[in-house]
């Protein structure tokens, strides 16, 4: 479904743009997609709606057919990029699975704040945003993918979430389109 309108109270939710996982080789530029989110940032806080930024700090723990990962990343893994301007303002949520809402205060946070729908972004696509996507849709919240503000580490995952998940998730977009409903809804 192509994008309609944004709530009252949205909250912007930027997935792991952090030190590790940009630096993980990504089907589009992760410059690109950090410029874009930081675009999204600075208007969803001159609004003053909620900003989320998510980081992933672990993997969860169980066996998988691509190894299993035990303990905490390397230092500095973790580490938000400086480029997103964090502010005291922005609620960090540091997660240990895919998905920012499972064992996060997350749901608390935006509940808190009367939020009715999020607009996700980050990295990757068919792993973090995704997760996270299909909890806040089972949650009720409204959703919205920024679809040119996220990327992935393989296409054809990526392609698979944009074109087949995602519009049963919610509405999807642009970072312009986003900007451009801020504007009008906000003015």
């Amino acid at each position: 479904m192509a994008l309609t309108t944004l709530d009252a109270k949205t909250a912007l939710v930027v997935i792991d743009l952090q030190r590790g996982i940009v630096a993980l080789p990504t089907v589009h530029p992760s410059s690109e997609i950090v410029q874009r989110s930081v675009t999204l940032l600075d208007a969803f806080r001159r609004h003053g709606l909620p900003v989320v930024l998510v980081n992933v700090a672990a993997g969860a723990p169980g066996r998988t057919d691509q190894g299993r990962h035990t303990g905490d990343f390397p230092a500095g893994f973790a580490d938000l990029l400086p480029e997103l301007k964090q502010q005291p303002s922005d609620h960090l949520v540091t997660k240990r699975t895919w998905g920012a809402f499972t064992n996060t205060d997350l749901e608390a946070y935006l509940r808190e704040q009367g939020v009715t729908q999020v607009v996700l972004a980050g990295i990757a696509t068919s792993i973090g945003v995704e997760s996270t996507a299909r909890y806040a849709s089972e949650l009720g919240l409204n959703v919205t993918l920024v679809v040119d503000s996220m990327t992935d580490l393989n296409a054809d995952a990526h392609t698979n979430s944009i074109t087949r998940i995602f519009p049963r998730l919610g509405e999807t977009g642009s970072t312009q389109e986003v900007l451009d409903l801020l504007e009008s809804t906000r003015a």
